[in-house]
């Protein structure tokens, strides 16, 4: 009697390589649509445009504490956050594709293509912003696609003993040849999401102000006078490098705007509007401001606030020349990536000179603070004063126009308070006996600061030593010889600006206006 051979029982790779294939297709998707937002629009990357819905929809609470938690690396936690949950999102419509592919291929294109209703939802998103989205969908499609076939094809080679073994190894081979070549296809899905996303950063980053050469200023300030960083060792530098000046802001990708086609427009309820290219703002007689910023998020002791000198046209000129009407109580501003502050009007128009500014610190304002132009209005915090890249001068009112940080319950006015910091010693820092520094920043823009005294263990308060003056605008350094003796100690230092104000002991949080309280730090001497 004759048998007919059965035919070899069908192999199923294993689940998790099909997890881990749709997960590899999905990243190399996203590398190729951000690569694509790189060239035509940074901010539609698919990852940065969901993250900064995220971000838009966050109750303010949880802003408060992702930037009291994690400081300035608030934004790469958000961003990897919102990577690793698409990751996972794609990797368990893996699972599903193994046995039903058509719904599994489907739901890997809505997951890039929701990317691209966020990109294409946000307030100054083009046609073109939808773009990386679909690169997104179209690659991560036809990469899953491909990827589950070669599971397939090796699923079926492990069956059959002629031809191999699939990922798995099995009764049916070794499983050798299957595989290298499901792992070289994984390989090459990581080499396009690595790529994507390496060369993407790269494009990302390209400098745009490098040719841009400022104007003199019509008038010149002497140099800012030397500080007391090399006596005082740990204290803050008296003029805050570029470099080293703090970040806060919305903006998940730095705007790379272009200062060839970049435009302010002055409007709203005025009796002359008009818009300025980049050149013609330079064209306008400058003036250098020697001014601190200071965040509103800044808890007691944090560390966003830092000095530089600015160079700009100030603000009351522009709008003069547009003829402000009478009513009006905000300007209304724009930043090029959508974001909008209400500015109080009567900051803007006083001798406070209040700049459109171009210059930090002798040089065109970096990408990450503001270029080519931003708003910098001394005495008050940054959330209602400080526009990056601005676009747009709108004169309104508060009653008709609503700011974003305004819609999220932030104050309408927020003056900087009076406040002090200790540099050095650095919290829970271990000391030697014997004299040494205590030493720090103080700072009341618009009033200036008259003094700074510092008290051991609750003690005496002791007065300490300032600093140069570089105005009412600018901090001042300060710094107190203290003969240490062994022990834990705990130092509080106080301020008290030049209108006689002491800074106050009540503890505040930065919501909603600015934080307040006596910074202090326990130190051990031994």
């Amino acid at each position: 009697m004759t048998t007919t051979p059965r035919n070899p029982a069908p192999h199923r790779p294993r689940a998790a390589w099909y997890a881990a294939g749709t997960l590899l297709a999905a990243a190399a998707g996203a590398g190729a649509g951000h690569l694509v937002a790189a060239l035509v629009s940074p901010s539609a990357s698919p990852v940065l445009a969901v993250g900064s819905t995220v971000i838009d929809a966050t109750p303010t609470p949880v802003k408060e504490w992702a930037v009291s938690t994690f400081g300035t690396a608030d934004k790469p936690i958000l961003v990897g956050s919102v990577t690793i949950v698409t990751l996972l999102l794609a990797g368990a419509i893996g699972l599903l594709a193994r046995d039903r592919r058509s719904l599994g291929l489907t739901l890997v294109g809505a997951l890039a293509l929701l990317a691209a209703a966020a990109a294409g939802l946000r307030p100054t998103s083009q046609p073109v912003d939808l773009l990386p989205g679909v690169v997104t969908a179209v690659v991560g499609v036809l990469a899953a696609q491909w990827f589950l076939g070669v599971l397939d094809r090796a699923g079926a080679a492990a069956a059959d003993p002629a031809a191999g073994a699939g990922p798995d190894r099995t009764a049916h081979g070794d499983g050798t040849s299957g595989r290298r070549t499901v792992l070289a296809a994984a390989a090459g899905l990581g080499a396009v999401a690595a790529a994507g996303g390496g060369l993407g950063q790269a494009f990302s980053r390209t400098s745009v102000a490098a040719d841009v050469v400022l104007p003199a200023p019509s008038v010149t300030l002497e140099p800012l006078p030397q500080g007391l960083e090399e006596m005082v060792r740990g204290v803050s530098s008296f003029r805050t490098p570029n470099d080293a000046f703090y970040r806060i802001d919305t903006a998940l990708v730095i705007p790379r705007v272009d200062p060839d086609s970049w435009q302010l427009t002055i409007d709203g309820d005025v009796d002359n509007p008009f818009t300025l290219s980049y050149q013609e703002l330079l064209d306008l007689p400058m003036i250098e401001k020697d001014v601190t910023l200071t965040c509103v998020s800044n808890e007691v002791g944090g560390p966003y606030v830092g000095g530089a000198r600015w160079l700009g046209v100030p603000v009351r000129t522009l709008l003069e020349r547009a003829g402000v009407r009478d009513g009006v109580d905000q300007i209304f501003s724009r930043s090029t990536d959508g974001m909008t502050i209400s500015t109080p009007l009567q900051a803007l128009m006083d001798d406070r000179d209040a700049l459109v500014a171009v210059g930090m610190n002798g040089e065109p304002l970096p990408a990450a603070h503001g270029f080519p132009a931003r708003l910098v209005t001394p005495g008050l915090y940054g959330f209602i004063s400080a526009t990056k890249w601005l676009t747009q001068l709108t004169a309104t009112t508060y009653a008709k126009d609503t700011a974003y940080w305004t819609e999220r319950d932030w104050a309408t006015e927020a003056p900087i308070y009076t406040e002090s910091r200790i540099d050095t010693p650095r919290p829970l820092s271990r000391q030697p006996a014997g004299e040494t520094f205590i030493g720090g920043v103080a700072w009341a823009q618009q009033r200036g600061i008259a003094g700074v005294e510092v008290r051991v263990d609750g003690g005496t308060w002791m007065p300490a030593e300032l600093g140069p003056d570089a105005g009412i605008d600018y901090w001042r350094q300060w710094f107190l010889r203290w003969d240490a003796t062994p022990g834990r100690h705990t130092l509080e230092a106080r301020a008290t600006d030049e209108d006689g104000n002491t800074q106050t002991e009540d503890r505040q949080s930065p919501f909603p206006r600015g934080a307040t309280g006596w910074h202090s730090v326990i130190v051990t001497i031994e």
